[in-house]
């Protein structure tokens, strides 16, 4: 397939992106605003590869996603482009409200009137897939209880109620309009290539440079944590053999207290990186609780029985396996961090899209 995929140069868009590229056939064309979560260095390993092609494009953008459409005539679309800081979108919604729900309709019609214009094998083919968070369902009252496909919404923060209104909106352009879309809600993702301001990098990068762990609360709020790349592996299972109109939830099978997540980091840093920063003695030293976030849902927990039963996907990495790779990436990637940190990723991506870009119109 030729897939688009919008948001590309995220955390979990370009974990996806180099996984349909160096593991599969499909192409893939990567439609992304750039934005300060947008980072092209993410996608160095396959950016010369002649079947990834990008388009520098805000999905707000009907005009330019139509002319995108007519350029690469995708066979699929897998939609990851949001906002997604719950701290943010505490701090300012209206752009939550702007890319999450008004970007995803409008790329949605565009993907209509795409859509239409293909012949009935592939209008039978063609798919839109869009990527969500279990952070939809609000939180879990019970220590065993489980989000399930059938849970009901009941979002907590900006960033979770933007994001049921485009799953609402997906679902909806399905049922009236007949367009084969399908809807994944994924748990907390980890991984290589994470942006900074999320819990596990941030607590990586300020524990090596013997900054304060802060930590929410007491740190009893529990996620289910999946490796981005078993996120990867499940995506492409499921725009390659879900069924349109279905939901997939996608967890790691990994429910952890974040205050036991920043302790784990610590004590893999011990070992990794047994060289403290000056004036620390251990890396737990840091920790420091602040005061919580407003809302904050205590406990999230997916049920992925039924992505393994009818797709056959499970998680490869356990969260020990997982956060292992994690903080050796970091530790590997110091340079990557760097620019993150300082802002100069942000001239670079400009640049490395302008070459990109000149790339897909010549082609």
């Amino acid at each position: 397939m030729k897939i688009l995929v919008t948001g590309g140069a995220g955390f979990i868009g370009s974990a996806l992106i180099r996984h349909l590229i160096l593991a599969t056939s499909h192409a893939v064309v990567n439609v992304d605003k750039l934005t300060y979560a947008g980072n092209l260095e993410s996608l160095a390993p396959v950016a010369d590869d002649p079947r990834y092609a990008f388009e520098h494009l805000d999905i707000c953008d009907a005009a330019g996603l139509d002319r995108a459409f007519a350029r690469h005539r995708p066979d699929a679309v897998m939609h990851l482009a949001a906002e997604s800081h719950v701290d943010r979108s505490i701090d300012g919604p209206a752009a939550f409200v702007q890319t999450n729900v008004v970007g995803t309709y409008t790329l949605l019609e565009a993907a209509r009137r795409h859509w239409n214009t293909l012949d009935e094998q592939g209008r039978g083919r063609f798919r839109f897939h869009h990527i969500s968070t279990d952070e939809v369902y609000g939180d879990l009252a019970g220590t065993d209880d489980l989000f399930t496909e059938a849970t009901a919404y009941a979002p907590s923060s900006p960033y979770s109620a933007s994001k049921a209104g485009s799953d609402h909106l997906v679902r909806a352009w399905h049922r009236t309009y007949g367009l084969p879309a399908l809807v994944t809600n994924c748990s907390n993702n980890y991984g290589p290539c994470h942006f900074p301001e999320k819990l596990i990098p941030l607590v990586i990068l300020n524990a090596l440079e013997g900054k304060p762990l802060p930590v929410y609360g007491q740190g009893l709020q529990i996620r289910d944590w999946l490796y981005v790349e078993d996120h990867a592996r499940a995506l492409l299972r499921v725009v390659e053999a879900g069924a349109p109109g279905d939901t997939y939830n996608i967890g790691g099978h990994n429910e952890q207290r974040n205050i036991d997540v920043v302790r784990a980091i610590c004590e893999l840093l011990e070992e990794l990186a047994p060289d403290h920063p000056a004036g620390v003695a251990r890396y737990r030293d840091l920790i420091v609780h602040v005061a919580d976030r407003p809302g904050h849902d205590l406990r999230y927990a997916i049920d992925a029985g039924k992505i393994e039963r009818e797709l056959g996907w499970t998680p490869r990495e356990t969260f020990a396996s997982g956060l292992r790779k994690t903080v050796q990436w970091y530790l590997g990637h110091r340079d990557w961090c760097r620019r993150v940190q300082d802002g100069s990723y942000q001239r670079q991506r400009l640049g490395l899209g302008a070459a990109a870009a000149d790339r897909t119109a010549s082609a």
